[in-house]
């Protein structure tokens, strides 16, 4: 998720932006690029798996639903939500390992 015009970010939700967020390259090069920035970011997805960058905007907010992590089958919505970051409800990370 970016937003190419101005890097409006669902700050009420997720706190203040990191400040790569904002940054011209990082929402150039998230549309052009999305693999190498999402492998810059330590997340490596498999080859067929399809990559979509959606364009958020003042009116419309995207926010990710992540993937649920292997291993976390018996746990409930309390737990999953402990593993869930900030990066992984934007696009740029992956939820943490259970605990």
């Amino acid at each position: 998720v970016v937003c190419t015009l101005c890097s409006c970010y669902p700050w009420p939700l997720l706190g203040i932006p990191p400040g790569w967020y904002k940054s011209d390259a990082y929402r150039a090069r998230a549309v052009r690029e999305p693999r190498k920035v999402l492998a810059e970011f330590g997340v490596t997805l498999p080859e067929g798996q399809k990559v979509r960058v959606w364009d958020s905007t003042a009116e419309v907010r995207y926010l990710v639903v992540p993937m649920r992590p292997e291993g976390t089958e018996g746990m409930d919505a309390v737990a999953l939500a402990a593993l869930v970051t900030r990066d992984s409800m934007i696009g740029t990370g992956l939820p943490g390992p259970p605990r």
